[in-house]
């Protein structure tokens, strides 16, 4: 067909399409025309379109050369983006999709590669130090263009070379890095899981299963009621659930050595226990059921759903605003809190396997040795979380 018409703005604004022809490679071309009018006056600018073109061919535009001189960033990012960020997790792909935006894709991304050396790359890094970025934005930077540099110089056949391989980072004096995460004291934590027991319990319970158990923010989401052993006081970690588009996805967590089955103690556990009462009363109220595999933190009746993970930091970002605890508490604080308790406790061996670290691989199959000391943080955690400061704290194990 010469050309089609199509209404894009009601009543009167339509896209008129002419065909011009097909390009080097047989795919075909069209010109796009905007006219605003009725539609018989839109098929009649239509049809004097066709004519012209019919009398005066436009030229059939050609593909750019795929790998070249004329590659830029940009160009080696989207290739790389329609061929292998399937394989990402949602959550890595989001972020590379937010650096490569806001600060490669109208800066150096505009650039042509083979015009790019270590030099320049490293200049482009300090300007990004410069106008305010940290060291951890400037590092996730030069892996994508990195990774993008590389991939366009293996698929260019080596036409291209990747400008990015030996360069590096500016460095960043104690002052400039700002503060690391800080593990939050016993005292604020408490205060932490009151502040949300008055605001809302199922928070609640989702703090004190965190802080007891230095699960992941998505782990924590993840958790299945399934995944509760109520006669051995133990919760089962096999998902995890991140950040994706449109929602967020269930997966399989960050390392093998992130699943792992963690003893918790009485009171979490009681917890857990009111907190599924409520959810089953809920569940047979609005005439559904809730099933073994239902989400332990979901809002929907019968908790079908798992809670998004901003939703929980959201709720922590109010609850630390009630329990008036200072803003440099993030909910992942939790995770060095938990590391922080538990150093005099246990061995570094079964603290790295109770936090799912994957530096020590079998940290999780060891003796019932390992299962004993698991056990002595689960009561260790329940002593600290529940204000019970006379107890009794063994002096560090040997390393």
């Amino acid at each position: 067909m010469a050309g089609s018409i199509r209404l894009v703005r009601p009543p009167d604004v339509w896209e008129l399409r002419v065909f011009i022809g097909r390009d080097s490679i047989g795919r075909v071309r069209h010109a796009h025309h905007t006219f605003r009018g009725t539609r018989r006056g839109a098929e009649r600018e239509l049809a004097r379109l066709v004519i012209a073109q019919d009398d005066h061919p436009a030229p059939t535009p050609e593909e750019p050369q795929l790998w070249g001189n004329s590659t830029t960033v940009n160009d080696a990012i989207s290739r790389w983006k329609e061929n292998g960020w399937d394989d990402l997790s949602p959550k890595t792909s989001r972020g590379y999709q937010e650096i490569w935006n806001r600060y490669v894709a109208n800066s150096i991304g505009r650039q042509r590669i083979s015009s790019l050396n270590p030099y320049e790359i490293e200049r482009f890094f300090r300007k990004l130090k410069q106008d305010g970025c940290g060291p951890d934005t400037v590092r996730r930077v030069k892996s994508l263009l990195h990774r993008s540099c590389r991939l366009a110089a293996r698929w260019s056949g080596g036409t291209l070379s990747n400008p990015v391989a030996n360069t590096e980072l500016p460095s960043w004096s104690l002052s400039e890095k700002g503060n690391p995460v800080r593990a939050p004291t016993p005292q604020e934590v408490r205060s932490l899981i009151a502040a949300a027991q008055g605001d809302d319990h199922r928070f609640a319970v989702f703090l004190r299963v965190v802080a007891a158990t230095g699960m992941r923010r998505g782990e924590a989401c993840a958790l299945r009621w399934s995944d509760v052993d109520w006669s051995e006081s133990a919760l089962t970690v096999n998902e995890s659930l991140v950040v994706a588009k449109g929602g967020a996805a269930v997966k399989s967590p960050k390392t093998r050595a992130s699943i792992r089955r963690l003893a918790i103690d009485s009171v979490t556990l009681t917890s857990l226990s009111s907190l599924r009462s409520e959810q089953s009363q809920l569940a047979a109220f609005t005439g559904n059921r809730l099933h073994a595999e239902a989400f332990v933190f979901s809002v929907e009746s019968g908790g079908s759903l798992p809670p998004h993970p901003d939703s929980m930091t959201h709720s922590f970002i109010r609850v630390r605003r009630i329990a008036g605890v200072s803003t440099d508490v993030h909910l992942h604080s939790l995770r060095h809190f938990q590391a922080t308790v538990l150093d005099p406790v246990i061995s570094e061996r079964q603290k790295q396997a109770r936090l799912g670290w994957s530096t020590v691989r079998m940290a999780r199959h060891y003796t019932d040795v390992i299962e004993h000391e698991d056990r002595r943080a689960a009561q260790h955690l329940s002593q600290i979380l529940d204000g019970d400061a006379t107890a009794d704290v063994p002096a560090p194990l040997a390393r």
